[in-house]
């Protein structure tokens, strides 16, 4: 019957029609199916409208109509021809030329000549490129860091460190290229492999490039003179110091992970406590006189015995992170360490345990400080955002923007209502903690004011800076008292010793002692050699 033979043209431009939209499908913003030339499949597109033309023109015809002299029953009943019996055959030519046409681009041998096509040949694959190694990962969800680094470089990770995950990017000046966590500082890209040179084929239009000029190099700047050297002294920048209570003792951490013990009196390295996992951020006195607790980026806080660094507790800070600072209460009872997470967790030092989790800040935690009275702590964090805590509650008492960038170093002041925080806008700002106005504001810095430090009396402020200078101030007046520049880097930590003298630490592993009043300091306990 001619009615079954009309279904197959019909059958082939179906077919033609799919193959067409498959690949037009791509340019009305699909998933391309594969990689064959657009305009071929307009070709097939057209050529299968074509068919679809004459079969409207010429079949169709054909099945509506009858021959009314055509026998309806018996041998001779059948559908006489009708239409136009020659654009039958074209009808039915064309689905399969378009078929054809798909075919021999899908698989033609000329497929390797075209741009978009798969090669002829094989191709070696170049040579893999290491991936750089990445600084500290944030292996945070925040954006970048609000700040620049302003912390101190740390050492090479160990093998087992290189595994861990880096906690969130934390702000460090030049000339030092600070690490948060204790990872080293990011590597150079490494070097691609050389390309071929293109020939330059200029033509008549194209002028030729002036020589250029030899750049004027500047001299190097004058050798820094040699700097005394001990096997015993730290290896690394020193990034906190803390003065016993008797006065005798000074303690210290660096970014070499060691915590050491020093006789003042008599000038020598008493012994090593201990070695953090990772860089050692504080290392404090307790007030029994008979131990001290450390913590760093390793995220635990280790309960240590002065006599002969016994490990005594630990305390872990768990999914909190690496602890940045860490202030023991007066009476100590408590502590509170701030994280590079934003956590703040209050301690229960007698029975080692966690009275409360505070994840009150978005960035991380630079600066802690614990009230007189050990009820209240003041935290900042290195977007400049100050708060102020009940610790005994748990709770909030208010948080505003102290700094327009991270606040490093807090100390309160002994009538407690009143606090003193060092800044990276260069700034130091005296809060009234009742008003929560600022009520002075000590400048002149170059460079973040890092760290903080109280006079036994009060009546003086000592800090320094990533500018390379330390400074003493009185607190009364605002006047600035005396200023040190050693000439050896960024410092990193700060403390008054018994006698009112100011010690201080930094990039180049010193301890170092200045007079009160001002004049040249001299190197207290030497770091080791390079």
């Amino acid at each position: 019957m001619k009615r079954s033979t009309d279904r197959l043209p019909a059958l082939a431009m179906l077919i033609v029609g799919i193959a067409c939209f498959a690949k037009l499908y791509p340019a009305l913003g699909g998933t391309p199916l594969t990689t064959a030339r657009l305009e071929v499949f307009g070709v097939a597109g057209v050529l299968s409208v074509l068919a679809g033309l004459l079969f409207l023109a010429g079949l169709l015809p054909a099945v509506a109509r009858h021959d009314p002299a055509a026998p309806l029953f018996g041998r001779d009943a059948e559908i006489a021809p009708a239409g136009r019996p020659r654009l039958r055959r074209v009808a039915l030519a064309l689905p399969l030329l378009a078929l054809i046409v798909i075919l021999a681009d899908q698989f033609g041998p000329w497929r390797a000549q075209e741009p978009g096509g798969e090669p002829a040949k094989e191709v070696a694959p170049e040579p893999a490129q290491p991936a750089p190694r990445s600084p500290e990962p944030e292996v945070s969800a925040k954006p970048a860091t609000p700040e620049a680094s302003v912390e101190p470089a740390a050492p090479a990770p160990t093998r087992q460190e290189a595994a861990k995950p880096a906690p969130p990017a934390e702000p460090v000046a030049a000339p030092v290229q600070p690490a948060l966590t204790g990872a080293s500082p990011a590597e150079s890209a490494p070097p691609q492999p050389a390309q071929p040179a293109q020939p330059v084929q200029p033509t008549e239009q194209t002028a030729l490039a002036p020589a250029t000029p030899p750049q004027t190099v500047a001299p190097p700047p004058p050798a820094l003179p040699a700097q005394p050297t001990a096997p015993e002294g730290h290896r690394n920048a020193v990034v906190w110091l803390a003065v016993s209570a008797d006065g005798h003792e000074i303690m210290s951490a660096s970014t070499d992970r060691m915590i050491k013990l020093w006789d003042i009196d008599g000038k020598r390295l008493i012994r090593d406590l201990g070695e953090q996992k990772d860089m050692a951020r504080s290392a404090l006195f307790m007030p029994d006189g008979k131990t001290a607790l450390t913590a760093g980026d390793d995220g635990e806080i280790v309960l240590r015995q002065l006599s002969d660094g016994t490990v005594l507790h630990v305390f872990s800070s768990g999914t909190n992170g690496g602890v940045r600072q860490l202030k023991i209460s007066p009476d100590g009872t408590r502590a509170v360490s701030g994280h590079d997470t934003g956590s703040v967790v209050v301690w229960d030092l007698g029975k080692g345990t966690v009275l409360h989790v505070l994840p009150g800040h978005d960035w991380s935690v630079s600066s802690v400080a614990i009230s007189p009275d050990g009820t209240r702590a003041l935290t900042g964090s290195i977007d400049g955002e100050l708060k102020l805590w009940d610790i005994v509650a748990g709770k909030q008492l208010r948080s505003w923007h102290g700094h327009d960038r991270g606040a490093y170093g807090a100390v309160f002041l002994a009538d407690g209502h009143h606090a003193v925080t060092g800044s990276g806008d260069y700034t130091i700002k005296l809060w009234d903690l009742d008003t929560f106005k600022e009520i002075r504001r000590f400048d002149g810095h170059s460079g973040t004011v890092y760290a903080l430090a109280l006079s036994a009396d009060g009546k003086r402020l000592g800090y320094v800076s990533l500018d390379g200078t330390a400074r003493i101030w009185n607190m009364d007046t605002g006047a600035e008292i005396a200023e040190f520049d050693p000439g050896t880097g960024p410092m990193y930590s700060v403390a008054f010793a018994a006698d009112g003298t100011l010690l201080t630490g930094g990039i180049d592993r010193t301890i170092r002692d200045w007079p009160a009043a001002g004049g040249d300091g001299t190197v207290l306990f030497a770091g080791a050699p390079e």
